[in-house]
């Protein structure tokens, strides 16, 4: 039977999903439960983070760049970029990853971020034939995770470059704000699982990836941390962070350009969000976004339910977008939609690490480094 949390909006598209007996899901649980008690976007934590940004200015060598922020365009991370140069007094490199799929908008939001602040920044391009074929092999896989080579060369690439460069700082824009509802695995698998995608590619792909950047959530998790000494640092979690009052302090500030929905900054992952999931899977991710907003009061439910009636976006820009990505990936429209119309998969069809990864989830919930909700 379906059914729709009385709180959020996330409902049985995620198949694992509870609720209890006055229809509450065990998302919004988990966030009163495990999060808010763990989150300090306040006061208190401004005096939790002084120290760490004492720490990352004092790792900096001669002068140059004390930590490094990834970079998408995105309203997450132009805004962490910044409050750690305005605000944090930080002296950060902005690094980009280019795997082929920038909007105009991903690539003058970060030009005009970077050039007001004056920020250097380092941007890594990605052999489009490789990546070509490893997105092509998880199209034909079938399953619901196409994001996941782009998502893993974002960063493969970011703390690969860290270490290689003895930067020893990575400040990232997760943040419970916007992502405290994590998306169900059955929506969206690990990125970080370099045996699945190794998997999918030897199945499937045509090519070697000799260039390809990878790092699988054991090299990052322990290697780069315990030998290299490479932090992690999320100071979005211990400022005010409102999402619409970032956006609106960028544009004010740096003529940064706002887009539809999280992520959108991307035109692969417009397409795959806001078409391919959830006309394919069933699976639309706006639910977790907006549960997300919701639980962190800056959306009304009400609001949330009308726009998840509404399509992700316009049929016109749907089906552009779905001749630019067949194009793209060298598929005429009729093979992309032979595709589109194939049996549906799941991660489990395929190798994986996720119980290996399941215990490392149990661990960084121990050590208190993560308190979403994952299953």
């Amino acid at each position: 039977m379906y059914q729709i949390c009385k709180n959020c909006v996330m409902d049985t598209s995620a198949p694992k999903i509870k609720f209890d007996d006055e229809g509450v899901c065990d998302y919004c649980h988990n966030y009163h439960t495990n999060i808010v008690p763990n989150w300090f976007p306040n006061e208190h934590g401004k005096k939790l983070l002084d120290p760490v940004i004492d720490k990352i200015k004092a790792s900096a060598n001669g002068g140059n760049n004390d930590c490094l922020i990834g970079v998408s365009g995105g309203a997450d991370s132009s805004y962490l970029l910044y409050i750690a140069k305005e605000k944090f007094g930080l002296n950060p490199l902005a690094f980009h990853v280019d795997a082929g799929w920038n909007s105009q908008i991903s690539v003058n939001n970060i030009e005009r971020l970077v050039d007001g602040l004056g920020i250097d920044l380092y941007t890594e391009v990605i052999n489009w034939k490789e990546m070509k074929d490893l997105q092509l092999s998880f199209f034909k896989a079938q399953v619901p995770h196409l994001d996941a080579p782009q998502d893993h060369v974002f960063f493969a690439s970011l703390y690969n470059f860290a270490v290689k460069n003895g930067i020893k700082f990575i400040l990232t824009g997760q943040n419970y704000s916007t992502e405290c509802v994590r998306e169900p695995l059955d929506w969206v698998y690990h990125a970080s699982d370099l045996r699945q995608l190794k998997d999918i590619h030897s199945n499937f792909g045509t090519k070697s990836l000799d260039t390809y950047p990878t790092a699988d959530i054991f090299k990052y998790k322990i290697y780069y941390r315990i030998v290299k000494g490479m932090e992690v640092v999320k100071p979005l979690n211990y400022v005010e962070y409102n999402k619409d009052q970032a956006m609106k302090l960028l544009e004010n500030k740096y003529n940064f350009i706002p887009y539809a929905h999280k992520h959108y900054e991307s035109r692969f992952t417009r397409f795959f969000e806001g078409y391919w999931l959830p006309n394919k899977f069933g699976y639309d991710k706006r639910r977790s976004h907006f549960s997300s907003l919701i639980l962190t009061k800056q959306m009304l439910r009400d609001d949330a339910i009308a726009e998840l009636e509404r399509p992700a976006y316009n049929e016109d820009e749907m089906q552009k977008d779905f001749k630019f990505v067949a194009k793209k990936l060298d598929l005429t429209e009729t093979e992309l939609k032979k595709l589109f119309e194939g049996d549906n998969k799941t991660y489990k069809d395929y190798k994986n690490n996720m119980f290996l990864i399941n215990l490392g989830a149990k661990a960084m919930t121990l050590f208190n480094e993560n308190h979403q909700l994952m299953k």
